[in-house]
Parts: structure tokens; sequence; C-alpha cells
């Protein structure tokens, strides 16, 4: 499984608590940043929205190889190559299922994939408090204008 550059989630609250700081002695230079902390965020979201998605795609590939093992179909050549030891049991159609939820490959891609997923959804909160930003510094600035007497 080869995924693009993806950033670590603790890494990723660095960069939102650094760039998410407002100077409140310069909201017009605030002001001018959105659009670049806009575009940074953008790119960050497109990027690992990218990686979930080939997550998923690799999970699918994962299944039915599991599958495939589960219900002996798999070739020697195919085993031998992902390292897998023959599984000898036979069991139900209906227990299948139960076999590929349990299997520690299976459970391992599906815990990335929430890491990952959450990852999506903490970048989609960031993207919409960086819409907010401009509300937020008119709010202040019509504060300090109410405060001032002006």
């Amino acid at each position: 499984m080869v995924y693009n550059y993806s950033m670590n989630f603790e890494d990723l609250k660095r960069h939102v608590e650094r760039d998410m700081k407002v100077d409140d002695t310069q909201l017009d230079l605030e002001s001018l940043k959105i659009p670049q902390l806009h575009n940074k965020y953008l790119n960050f979201l497109q990027e690992e929205r990218f990686n979930l998605k080939k997550m998923g795609f690799d999970f699918a590939s994962l299944r039915r190889s599991k599958w495939e093992y589960y219900t002996g179909k798999m070739s020697e050549e195919d085993l031998e190559e992902k390292g897998w030891e023959p599984f000898d049991l036979k069991i139900l159609k209906a227990d299948i299922d139960m076999y590929l939820d349990s299997d520690n490959d299976m459970i391992l891609m599906k815990q990335k994939i929430t890491y990952q997923e959450e990852k999506v959804f903490y970048l989609e909160s960031v993207i919409k408090e960086i819409g907010q930003r401009n509300w937020e510094i008119r709010n202040a600035i019509e504060w300090r204008k109410f405060v001032s007497g002006s």
C-alpha cells in the first residue's frame, strides 16, 4: 500500500494552533491572511481526502483477498506472495463475514481508515472556521468602534 504524503494528526493540530491565532492589534493583516490560510488547508484537505479514498480502494482489495483466503479459493502463489499460511478450516458461507470482521489485517486497515476519516473531518471543520474568520474580525472591529465611541 503506497499513500501520498499524509501529515500525522498531531502535526496537523500544531499547524492549526499556530495559524488560527489572531493578532488583535493587526486585524487588517489578519483579514488579508484569510485567503492564504484557506488555500493551505484546502490543499491539506484535498490530499487527506485522496488518501482516504485510496485506503478505501485498498480495503476493498484486502477484503477480496481475505474472502478468497477464508473460502479456500486463494492460489498457492498468492498465499506465498502475501506470506499467509493456508487456511484449512471449512467454514459456512454465512460465517465468512465473522472471519472477515475479526481478521487482524482487516481490523488494522479499518483503524487506519477511521483515523484518516477523523483527519478529513477535522480539516473540514478548520476550513469552516477560516470561512467565519471575516465575521469574527469584522465583529472585533465593530466592538472597538463601539467601545471608543465611534
